[in-house]
């Protein structure tokens, strides 16, 4: 569905909120506003552009630094007085280098329960979120470049470094299996996966398509055939 512009509700000062949410991981990045005018820019050139309600003026996100978005999507809520603008993001969100300008907690309230809860309900969440976590990390460093950092490293070596060390978690993962040593293969296989995650993010493709496909080819429908 789309919807002619002169139909959304902006507020007073002629603005609409507008949630800023990576595409991929559906990660909340900023929260900004829009007029008539950013908003006909963001969709002209697929780019997000915003109105400063500080400085009184338009803003195109990355123009100085390069961490521009890319748009995918825009989506209006059943109120037409907010938006939702689905990006690739070419780099971090906020002005401090992160990935999302949402990085402190107020208020965390899932308890263990909760999360078994979730577990027995069929969900994931609780059992893979180091995986989320170590995703978000390593999107992070690909992103700020932080000095020391080894991941750092590896995506300033490029491509072929980062090959070179999936191919050697790769065979260390064999000889821990031809070792019968579950401690070994415990240690590599975890190098392993975390070297198959730097090079994900360096070929910018998101571990939810690999589940994707993974669901197509072992999803529920085919496990009771």
């Amino acid at each position: 569905m789309t919807l002619d512009i002169s139909k959304l509700k902006f507020d007073q000062a002629g603005l609409i909120p507008a949630v800023v949410q990576d595409a991929t991981t559906k990660e909340v990045l900023t929260v900004a506003y829009m007029n008539v005018e950013s908003l006909h820019r963001s969709m002209e050139t697929k780019e997000t552009w915003f109105y400063s309600r500080s400085r009184q003026e338009l803003w195109h996100k990355g123009a100085t630094s390069g961490h521009t978005q890319t748009i995918q999507e825009i989506r209006f809520d059943c109120d037409q007085d907010a938006l939702v603008v689905l990006v690739s993001p070419k780099g971090p969100a906020c002005h401090r280098g992160t990935v999302s300008c949402f990085t402190e907690t107020l208020l965390e309230n899932r308890t263990d329960e909760a999360a078994a809860d979730a577990a027995e309900a069929g969900g994931n969440g609780a059992r893979f979120a180091i995986i989320e976590q170590l995703e978000r990390t390593i999107r992070e460093r690909e992103t700020s470049r932080p000095e020391g950092s080894y991941t750092t490293y590896l995506f300033d070596e490029g491509v072929d470094k980062i090959l070179k060390k999936v191919g050697e978690e790769a065979s260390e993962v064999i000889i821990a299996s031809k070792n019968r040593s579950k401690d070994e293969l415990t240690w590599e296989t975890a190098d392993l996966l975390y070297h198959l995650l730097v090079l994900l993010e360096e070929q910018k493709l998101p571990l939810d398509r690999i589940l994707e496909r993974l669901e197509e080819r072992f999803g529920k429908q085919h496990l009771k055939k």
